[in-house]
């Protein structure tokens, strides 16, 4: 399997807060480093995961800079650009190719449930206003809609279509969307859980919420599988079950930043109407880390 451009393991990163909820720049920089030291390849800049639905556009463009400034060429950044709105996809991807991000990831338009062709025109017209490469990001417990197969296949003979994040939760699909795809084009799984079963139907790995906690695991766990080593890739996957369950115990990304705040960065609380990990909630994040060594 060739190298994927922005590489196999990727992370969506949280946006770290401070006391007051508003950017806390230090803190997101020694998240990069850290996730940069346990082998995220690239990182997702202002996705779900970096509570995207309550950024400010100006607030996702600081963070493609800082986070710029913060990689030092070291890893790709790839920023979250999609909209409900075409015309402010188009815009915020405009933005973000002008700041010099790697690449961009553009979700299928949640709440507005647009048909396969609505979808089509909407991810058509925002690849007709850049030169990156794009992901495209289907999630359909998020977004309400579902981004068929046929829909992802004629999206991937579009030049700037390199990837999909796939997050339906259904495996065939993926295999459907293999099956009907050029070869060189990637699927990535957006779900922890379902990275090895994703990779067996020709994934080439993820884009991960884990890898914050466990990101040397995780990388160990797809190099394994990539080298044919796949029982002992399934061993490691057996291992981190409890985490990948435990890091959803509640919405994302607030139990991810319960455990970046246990393991001593100042990723701060999510914005309402998010809150807060609950102190049993933190409990049962840190006694599953402490199990796996990671605390």
């Amino acid at each position: 399997m060739k190298k994927p451009i922005f590489g196999n393991m990727l992370t969506a990163m949280i946006t770290p807060f401070d006391k007051d909820l508003k950017l806390n720049i230090n803190a997101a920089e020694k998240v990069v480093d850290h996730l940069i030291s346990t082998g995220t390849e690239a990182i997702v800049v202002a996705g779900t995961t970096g509570e995207s639905p309550t950024l400010t556009h100006d607030e996702e463009f600081t963070l493609f800079k800082e986070a710029l400034k913060m990689a030092q060429g070291k890893i790709k950044i790839i920023a979250g650009t999609g909209s409900n709105s075409t015309e402010t996809a188009v815009a915020s991807t405009k933005e973000a190719q002008e700041i010099g991000v790697d690449g961009a990831m553009i979700v299928v338009p949640y709440y507005n449930k647009p048909s396969q062709e609505g979808m089509y025109q909407h991810f058509k017209k925002i690849a007709d206003n850049t030169d990156m490469p794009l992901i495209i990001y289907n999630i359909p417990g998020r977004t309400g809609v579902n981004m068929e197969p046929s829909t992802v296949a004629r999206l991937a003979e579009v030049k700037n279509y390199i990837a999909v994040k796939e997050a339906s939760g259904n495996i065939d699909q993926v295999a459907k969307i293999r099956e009907i795809t050029p070869s060189d084009f990637i699927i990535y799984s957006g779900d922890d859980n379902m990275t090895l079963p994703i990779m067996e139907k020709g994934g080439a790995g993820v884009i991960s919420v884990a890898s914050h906690v466990a990101g040397l695991m995780i990388k160990e766990m797809i190099d394994k599988y990539i080298e044919g080593n796949t029982d002992e890739a399934k061993i490691i996957d057996k291992k981190l079950a409890d985490l990948f369950k435990v890091l959803f115990i509640t919405t994302n990304p607030t139990p991810v930043k319960a455990a970046m705040n246990i393991l001593g960065f100042d990723a701060g609380k999510p914005r309402l109407p998010l809150i807060d990990a609950t102190d049993e909630e933190k409990e049962k994040i840190k006694k599953t880390m402490k199990e796996l060594g990671l605390l």
